[in-house]
């Protein structure tokens, strides 16, 4: 499941003509939001060197708690602190 570092795995995704960017999104902690997780599809992020950006909205990486496709497989999963 965790091959590579997040930034590696959404440059792949982004970038990598055998990927679709369309087939994936991200699974943020955003308190608030039901459950204190928000989806964001990986096709409206661009990404930065310490953050990545969804429109002028910076959002750190180490908020991201997974990567998913859209057949629900993660492809990317925080290490718990436990």
């Amino acid at each position: 499941m965790r091959k590579g570092s997040l930034k590696e795995v959404l440059a792949k995704i982004k970038h990598d003509p055998r990927e679709n960017e369309k087939d994936y999104y991200i699974v943020i902690e955003h308190r608030g939001a039901y459950g204190n997780e928000k989806k964001i599809p990986v096709e409206m992020i661009k990404l930065g060197h310490g953050y990545f950006f969804i429109g002028e909205t910076q959002i750190p990486y180490h908020r991201v708690l997974r990567v998913v496709g859209k057949d629900g497989r993660v492809v990317w999963e925080k290490r718990s602190r436990d």
